[in-house]
């Protein structure tokens, strides 16, 4: 099937090879343009432009959507369907209207739950027990649009973002082709989203990286978590930042302030919470390496007794 492509990141690039090894003609890829990365923060291509070119593809890169320039280059394509997946730009009605089949968008999470920019990272830190990947029929909503297939994926008591990212790029990846054999010879299914049940996954900020130690120990973890590997945990001691990558919570009584260190050893640094104790076993002093909490603690000292608070 002839095809443009609208992506940015690694999850949306396992979409991409996927369907380059189905054989489908992709005419046109769309993605963000190059962004400023790393200490020299010079250009880097995003992972989707980076595989296309590798695979001869040509490659759109605008700014907005909203020019008679982007819309004549769509037009000319003459795709049959569009497939969108975290391309991080709005599509005008004119997009959603130009492919005959309309545009599917790959989104990671069970609709009408968790729509918007982070549904991986929300899904996480609200402690759902499961997840998954809805292919769907896209409209001028904010992924309101008809779903045309839905697949659950069970969110394991380990998972980060990370690992669970992965997890969903491959299954969004299957279903993706899977959806476009099933089109070309009968129409996909449309079934509307339940008006029950709607939630929103706000874009990560920086700042909610900043751990508030009266929550319970099982909120923090999984807030850990869920922010692994952007933005991680934070918390201060005497002015630094320390980061906070691996934590488990234990249903430990205490009568400790929350954010007071209670034990520090090559275990964890077990520190008091709302309710409970969370153990913290990699941590990270700014500038320096990610460190078990046994080899963290002989170059930083956190003694028992110590407070870690927020700003």
């Amino acid at each position: 099937m002839k095809l443009i492509f609208a992506g940015t990141p690694e999850f949306a690039a396992s979409a991409l090879q996927a369907l380059i090894d189905a054989g489908h003609d992709i005419a046109l890829v769309l993605t963000q343009p190059d962004r400023p990365a790393g200490r020299g923060m010079k250009l880097k291509a995003s992972p989707v432009k980076t595989l296309a070119l590798a695979h001869g593809l040509p490659v759109s890169q605008p700014l907005t959507l909203k020019t008679t320039e982007a819309q004549a280059e769509i037009a000319a394509v003459g795709a049959e369907l569009m497939v969108v997946a975290a391309y991080g730009l709005i599509l005008p009605q004119w997009v959603l209207d130009t492919p005959p089949r309309g545009c599917l968008n790959i989104h990671a999470s069970l609709l009408p739950r968790w729509r918007g920019a982070a549904p991986i990272h929300r899904a996480i830190e609200a402690g759902d027990a499961h997840t998954g990947v809805t292919i769907m029929q896209m409209d001028a909503g904010l992924d309101t649009g008809a779903m045309c297939l839905v697949e659950r994926l069970p969110i394991a008591p380990d998972d980060t973002t990370a690992s669970l990212h992965d997890k969903l790029a491959a299954l969004g990846a299957e279903m993706i082709v899977q959806a476009l054999t099933q089109a070309q010879t009968a129409p996909l299914p449309q079934t509307p989203q339940p008006l029950d049940g709607i939630t929103y996954a706000h874009k990560i900020a920086k700042d909610e990286a900043w751990l508030d130690w009266s929550h319970s120990a099982q909120v923090l973890e999984r807030k850990i978590r869920a922010f692994t590997p952007f933005p991680g945990g934070a918390a201060q001691y005497h002015g630094e930042t320390l980061k906070i990558w691996q934590a488990h919570a234990q249903a430990q009584a205490h009568n400790a302030p929350p954010g007071q260190v209670l034990a520090a050893d090559a275990h964890g640094v077990v520190v008091a919470c709302g309710s409970g104790v969370l153990c913290l076993t990699q941590l990270q002093r700014a500038g320096g390496k990610r460190l078990a909490a046994g080899d963290f603690l002989r170059g930083f000292a956190l003694p028992v007794g110590s407070q870690l608070q927020r700003p």
